[in-house]
């Protein structure tokens, strides 16, 4: 079943080929509040850490204050709580082992949250993708969806661990800091002031390109993550190949892209931190120029000048750390919108359903299965018709199948049983009621298939057969494995059924792996079979046991068989003949060797010619 969907799968969406342009509206700053949902479940542990945000930054702010102090006590101005330098130190202290506290509990609690919050974000988005339809994997690539899971989720974990608390306390810096610098002396507190509209109108100027690339360099890397996603998933074609070079300068090629947009956004980043620096120091320079001439003038004293200075070097540091704080905010926008069109996307099973807490409906499937006029094109390509009118029955146990050249429709004809697409025109039904109608996780628990391509987990042997009933107990497993001819290898492995298979069972043979394959359907018991050419590429050996076995498992089952070794199909109930789209012939294997100018014929005579020829 891989004719159609493997070449849609490596095609770039949308997404990738048009980097998304994002600024902070209230739009996009809504949809990443959206996101904070997720801390609702833990929101009593955020408030407790947002008091101790606003405790370190108040003690924190006390600094300068307190150095200031110094000055003035050692000078001799004394007052009733600061009446000696040891006072003053034994204060500072208390200070500092406070603000040591409330850090360590700010920091503690906040990632606390952010943790479990994004595991949440994580385990919604995981589970938002695995339940949509096929169609959908059709249109995004591997790396991709995973960097959605990846870069996406971490970009918001920082801001919500991290960067918001940061963000509360510069702006606590500022609020506090500026009120001190009003109470102190006004006339410097308005020299201060003076230099914030430029820092403003800069930060809009540098932050419209930041944002820009930003955004575009995050795209890069998911293009960069899907070529390393697509290399490792295709190893043994690029092995057998000798394509390693091909791939290498594939994936530098694609993170030059990446480096270049970074480089790029880094600049700007650079330009900005540089101008920032720039005019505050040179406003702290001035105020300090200007402060010198009052503490002559004895209108401040040195230790009010210190503490002045000291909070106007806290307010610069808050200023440019927003700065950087808000770049990362426009990360998050993004990242959030992204994570929120997943979220957002309509699903085709209901995962509450599969754990139980509403039932999946009971279907009580006999197994008659009935194609009546049905037109079919894939979504992403309408304007190809692939299945046209395609009529047949197969009676309840019995077997058919289907064979013709390649990309004739065999493995769509299967793909609508699943239902990973719905009909373009006409119905399929079973038990004579059209399958759009039944649930679609109900009417899949009745549906067992053995592909050709077997797709087996990294876990153990126990676990790829428990995959088709997660439930079954060890005794249930060894007798499908006995029954799919599997255990005469298995017991010769010393771990036997927890026998690691490896990444996509890499440790096993093709005939292995056919065989476990058929002892998870054997497992599963389902009404209606599809057996998708699962013997076409084995020797004669394995062919010949993986064919008992699925003997054994296609015994009073409907079966539908495709196949292109055609002698494996000699006993079926009706043979259909598929050539581009249609039933062209139909019969048993010896009416339809008859037509002289057939297209059976034909397939017969090409592959005996073929076997002759060996």
């Amino acid at each position: 079943m891989t004719e159609q969907t493997n070449n849609q799968q490596n095609t770039p969406s949308k997404d990738q080929q048009k980097p998304a342009k994002k600024r902070i509206t209230r739009k996009g700053f809504g949809k990443l509040l959206k996101i904070f949902r997720f801390i609702l479940p833990y929101k009593y542990t955020y408030l407790v850490g947002t008091l101790f945000l606003a405790g370190s930054t108040g003690t924190a702010l006390l600094t300068p204050l307190l150095i200031g102090k110094f000055l003035d006590v050692s000078k001799g101005k004394t007052t009733n709580i600061f009446s000696s330098i040891d006072t003053v130190a034994i204060i500072f202290a208390i200070v500092l082992v406070l603000q040591a506290i409330f850090s360590f509990f700010r920091v503690f609690l906040f990632v606390r949250v952010s943790e479990n919050a994004m595991r949440d974000v994580r385990i919604s988005a995981y589970s938002k993708i695995i339940s949509l339809s096929v169609t959908f994997f059709e249109q995004k690539r591997v790396g991709e969806l995973t960097s959605r899971l990846t870069s996406d989720v971490t970009q918001l974990q920082e801001v919500m661990s991290f960067t918001l608390a940061e963000f509360l306390r510069q702006i606590g810096t500022l609020i506090v800091g500026v009120g001190f610098l009003f109470y102190a002396s006004t006339q410097l507190a308005l020299l201060m002031i003076l230099t914030f509209p430029i820092l403003v109108f800069a930060a809009i100027f540098f932050g419209r390109f930041i944002r820009k690339l930003s955004k575009k360099a995050q795209d890069e890397l998911a293009n960069a993550n899907t070529v390393v996603e697509e290399t490792f998933q295709s190893i043994r074609a690029v092995k057998a190949f000798t394509n390693e070079l091909f791939e290498v300068k594939r994936y530098n090629e694609a993170l030059q892209h990446v480096v270049k947009n970074a480089l790029k956004a880094g600049t700007y980043r650079a330009a900005f931190n540089a101008f920032v620096i720039l005019a505050l120091f040179g406003g702290i320079i001035l105020v300090v120029w200007y402060g010198a001439h009052l503490v002559k003038q004895d209108i401040m004293t040195p230790g009010e000048l210190t503490s002045f200075a000291i909070y106007t070097v806290f307010i610069g540091s808050a200023l440019g750390g927003l700065s950087n704080l808000y770049g990362q905010i426009q990360k998050a926008v993004g990242s959030s919108e992204r994570i929120l069109e997943i979220l957002a996307e309509d699903t085709e099973i209901n995962l509450d359903q599969l754990e139980g807490k509403s039932n999946i409906p009971v279907l009580d499937i006999k197994g008659n299965i009935t194609y009546s006029n049905v037109h079919f094109s894939y979504p992403t390509r309408d304007d190809v018709e692939v299945l046209k009118d395609i009529n047949f029955e197969v009676k309840a146990g019995q077997k058919v199948a289907l064979v013709g050249y390649s990309g004739g429709g065999k493995s769509t004809i299967i793909q609508l049983l699943f239902r990973y697409y719905n009909v373009s025109q006409g119905t399929i039904s079973i038990d004579g009621q059209n399958i759009e109608s039944y649930d679609i996780s109900a009417l899949r628990n009745h549906i067992g298939i053995v592909p050709q391509e077997v797709i087996l987990f990294g876990g153990t042997i126990k676990e790829n057969i428990l995959y088709g009933r997660p439930d079954a107990s060890d005794e249930e497993v060894r007798r499908a494995a006995e029954q799919a001819n599997a255990w005469s290898f298995i017991e010769g492995f010393p771990e036997k059924l927890e026998t690691v298979v490896g990444e996509r069972g890499v440790k096993l043979s093709g005939g292995q792996r056919q065989r476990i394959a058929i002892a998870r359907a054997i497992l599963k018991n389902p009404e209606i079979l599809i057996l998708d050419e699962a013997t076409s590429s084995l020797d004669a050996d394995s062919e010949k046991l993986v064919q008992e076995a699925l003997n054994e498992l296609m015994q009073n089952r409907t079966t539908i068989i495709i196949a292109h070794r055609l002698s494996t199909i000699r006993s079926v109930n009706t043979i259909y003949v598929l050539s581009e789209g249609r039933i062209v012939e139909s019969g048993s294997h010896e009416e339809l060797i008859t037509y002289e100018n057939g297209v059976y014929n034909n397939l017969v005579k090409l592959q005996f010619e073929a076997s002759n020829s060996l």
